[in-house]
């Protein structure tokens, strides 16, 4: 019998891309049961979406990303959970592929896909080139394609290594924390196919938080020491620090974390981009579309 799987799609008030999300999972072509739990977090639950197999209820933990999924985790009672952003949308075979993947290693917690991006219409595929991800690989790669809304996990020792964490601030990063955590038990699996569609732009209500986004990032500098003994993961980090603080205009600080990534990794391609907002040469936004356009971010 195929193990059971339930699929949380957090949601705050995109209700036509969370139909399209819904309906990409529940078409999935799997032998096993699937079923869904829409959770909606700081916004009115909307029942009709609920059915024979989607649940929709309330987040209940603590506001924001971290906490809705955690509230789905914890109202399932299927063998694995998977997660998938109200914004994104699974392509045909994945679950089916990474269940396999699974079955494939007992003691692994988490297994990921790689991902299309979809940005202004351009579809831009982005893979991790392994079927093994480790947590040195994580530290010193952030990896794109090792993206939320392709997860699936096996619930109980997701529960046990402590779902999402809660702490984050603004819950930004909540998926590359949980992969360390969980490729410190056993390597992330990971299909390397694009099996989920992310849709990139303006529909990301992470797109211009870059305070949150600022404060996240120290967040993993404290928790996650090694960041910072690895040169190329200092340099990204703290490249990525410098953007963030020349975006809300905290140019000394803007400076300070350019001159600790150029020291981590002299080669950090994100620090010109941080010293030309800081000069006021050009806005963050500018920078941030014309990455995307070419499928690349900070």
């Amino acid at each position: 019998m195929p193990p059971s799987v339930g699929v949380v799609l957090p949601t705050h008030n995109r209700p036509e891309l969370l139909r399209r999300a819904l309906e990409s999972v529940l078409a999935q072509d799997y032998e096993g049961e699937v079923r869904a739990v829409v959770v909606f977090d700081r916004a009115e639950p909307d029942a009709s979406l609920a059915g024979d197999r989607v649940e929709v209820i309330r987040n209940t933990r603590a506001p924001g990303l971290a906490g809705a999924r955690n509230s789905g985790v914890l109202s399932l009672s299927t063998d694995l959970v998977a997660f998938c952003d109200d914004d994104d949308l699974w392509l045909p075979g994945k679950l089916a592929a990474q269940v396999k993947a699974l079955e494939s290693e007992p003691d692994a917690v988490l297994c990921s896909s790689g991902i299309l991006i979809d940005f202004d219409g351009r579809e831009l595929p982005r893979l991790a080139g392994t079927d093994r991800v480790t947590y040195d690989a994580l530290i010193r790669d952030r990896m794109m394609s090792v993206h939320s809304s392709t997860y699936v996990a096996r619930r109980e020792p997701l529960i046990e290594i402590g779902m999402v964490d809660e702490s984050i601030p603004g819950s930004q990063g909540e998926d590359w924390d949980l992969a360390l955590r969980a490729a410190r038990r056993h390597p992330v699996l990971n299909v390397d196919e694009p099996y989920v569609r992310v849709l990139w732009g303006l529909t990301s209500y992470y797109a211009q938080a870059w305070e949150t986004k600022v404060a996240a990032l120290e967040w993993f500098l404290e928790h996650y020491p090694e960041i910072g003994e690895e040169p190329g993961a200092a340099g990204r980090v703290y490249g990525q620090l410098a953007f963030g603080c020349a975006t809300v205009g905290r140019r000394k600080d803007a400076l300070r974390w350019s001159a600790r990534a150029l020291r981590a990794n002299p080669a950090e391609r994100r620090v010109p981009f941080a010293l030309a907002v800081a000069s006021g040469v050009v806005s963050g936004k500018r920078v941030l579309l014309a990455l995307h356009t070419r499928g690349r971010g900070i």
